[in-house]
């Protein structure tokens, strides 16, 4: 699924894989890094936790992520807030929120993604709109799947 709207981004994947699995990959810490980023996130509503990945000087990101848990389903949804950890970074003023919603289908998993809260007045914003648009599909997209393979 592709969206023109430039303050979100949805994606739609199918992993074969039973929505048990791919909660896992989405809420074990140790799982999470061999996906996405190492960090220390743990379940639970209001827990902040940082990630830190690779630094883009060209985008603005410092490459470390603060995130919070606001809410979770069981095996259905979680969604978090996202934001450079760096106060001085150009893209700190983003204030994102990140929803994955499980369903279940077949013997696998469709995974949503709503990736809010891009600001189409910001040039930085909108360079890590569509940068992060193609991570996500891409990417992440298949080190989730390479990672729910592994389990």
């Amino acid at each position: 699924m592709t969206t023109t709207d430039p303050t979100t981004i949805e994606v739609d994947q199918f992993y074969p894989h039973a929505p048990a699995k791919v909660w896992r990959a989405l809420t074990e810490p140790e799982l999470i890094a061999q996906w996405m980023m190492p960090g220390d996130f743990r379940l639970e509503v209001g827990h902040r936790y940082t990630m830190q990945g690779r630094a883009m000087p060209a985008t603005g990101f410092s490459g470390v992520v603060q995130a919070e848990v606001l809410d979770f389903d069981l095996e259905k949804l979680l969604r978090i807030a996202w934001r450079d950890a760096a106060a001085d970074s150009p893209v700190a003023a983003a204030d994102w929120t990140i929803t994955w919603t499980l369903e279940p289908e077949g013997t696998g998993t469709r995974l949503f993604l709503l990736h809010e809260g891009f600001d189409p007045d910001d040039p930085l914003q909108r360079q890590a709109h569509t940068i992060m648009s193609g991570g996500w599909r891409t990417g992440v997209a298949s080190a989730l799947a390479k990672t729910l393979d592994s389990i």
